[in-house]
């Protein structure tokens, strides 16, 4: 809005921005002076991060250790170890039994308590722990976050631990036990984003997969001077890291949704309009690739690697297995997007997600390309992602956030 979109709803205009009703989609628009059917410039990306979410019967007392503890069901892929014995914040929604949706934030202000999932200490955990691979030291179903251990003092009660944290609940946020079946609520890190190095030369915070490419995206399009040739779109998605899946992903009708408000303007738009529409835009799918880390270079073909500080990863493919569920897009995509990043003077370099055998991932970019677009993935290397705190380039950072405002006025 402080930038002059206006919402969708309510207002018509060159800069719009579309919201959708769950508050997990979103769409900002600068209207360009050519035809839809010319075709639009697009950048998708994801503000959703790996986390714990609460389980929908989450509370249990605990009568062994004295405390009641929230179950949670790890959300995304994640290494199960780094989320134990730090602090934690509970966000997200409850939708109550009468239709009031709360809000609830508890742990990101200094002021608020935070949770924590205790591990076991080394004098005890040999067995337990010690002697399995990593990826079963931690079962799921032990990342219990403690939230209390003080006993209402009613010798009548039983489960007083657990009691007197629903009292919390429900004085606080008016929420009931049974409210939690139609909640929302995730664990998250509390810590804050922080400078790394003596040379302040990197960021380290949670969630820059993918809220980095967000951003610059959004800087992008706000930043805009002029009326673009052809309209500019971002997007920002919910659900990437579970494949995309629900109403509030990459696989929703949001895209088309959005498009086909646009071209309605008073006339009617025939499905070989919009579908050339379709065909003719481009999009980059703005989403991290994996940084060379300095502990672990084995996995990387260091031809095809990413290294932090070396500007803007173009990603050809992703996938795995023989670029299985890949986006490979084609050398004259690729051609269009090395012609913006030389003749803005960007800095950049080609990325590639491990060598052929250690594994790969997917992106958001196939599902859109399967739309009849062309495009491909552009985003900055990433150290320890999908940790708790993962690790950006600020060089790397600015210089997608110039290319993304390049691409977007690309004619």
């Amino acid at each position: 809005k402080a930038y002059g979109f206006k919402d969708s709803n309510s207002d018509t205009g060159n800069k719009l921005y579309f919201l959708d009703d769950s508050g997990k989609m979103v769409a900002v628009v600068y209207k360009g002076m050519s035809s839809m059917e010319k075709g639009v410039n697009i950048l998708f990306s994801h503000i959703d991060s790996p986390c714990l979410h609460l389980k929908q019967i989450p509370i249990r007392e605990d009568s062994n250790s004295s405390t009641v503890v929230f179950k949670t069901h790890y959300y995304g892929g994640i290494k199960k170890y780094q989320w134990v014995s730090r602090p934690l914040a509970i966000v997200g929604v409850v939708s109550k039994a009468n239709g009031e949706i709360i809000d609830v934030s508890i742990g990101l202000d200094k002021e608020d308590p935070v949770f924590v999932i205790p591990d076991l200490l080394p004098h005890l955990s040999r067995k337990v722990q010690g002697d399995k691979k990593i990826a079963d030291a931690i079962p799921g179903e032990r990342l219990n976050a403690l939230v209390g251990s003080i006993p209402i003092d009613d010798k009548r009660l039983k489960q007083k631990i657990k009691l007197n944290v629903l009292g919390f609940l429900y004085t606080e946020y008016g929420i009931t036990e049974e409210d939690f079946i139609s909640a929302e609520l995730m664990l998250v890190p509390a810590d804050d984003v922080r400078d790394v190095g003596f040379d302040r030369s990197m960021t380290m915070g949670y969630g820059h997969d993918d809220k980095s490419c967000a951003y610059a995206s959004l800087r992008a399009v706000c930043d805009l001077k002029e009326m673009p040739d052809r309209t500019s779109v971002i997007f920002f998605f919910d659900k990437e890291e579970i494949g995309s899946e629900g109403d509030t992903s990459a696989n929703s009708n949001f895209v088309e949704y959005v498009l086909a408000v646009l071209q309605d303007n008073g006339d009617s738009v025939s499905i070989k309009q919009n579908l050339n529409m379709l065909r003719s835009s481009r999009f980059i799918s703005a989403d991290v690739g994996a940084g060379v880390n300095p502990n672990w270079p084995e996995p990387h073909d260091m031809i095809n690697a990413a290294k932090i500080g070396y500007g803007v990863c173009v990603t050809k493919f992703t996938g795995s297995g023989g670029k299985y569920m890949a986006n490979d897009a084609s050398a004259e995509t690729v051609g269009l997007v090395r012609q913006i990043l030389n003749k803005e003077d960007i800095r950049w370099q080609y990325e590639e997600l491990g060598k052929v055998d250690e594994g790969g991932g997917g992106t958001m970019a196939m599902l859109f390309s399967k739309r009849g677009m062309k495009g491909l993935d552009v985003g900055l290397a990433v150290l320890s992602m999908h940790a708790p705190s993962e690790i950006i380039s600020k060089v790397d950072h600015y210089e997608l956030y110039r290319f993304y405002r390049a691409f977007l006025v690309e004619e």
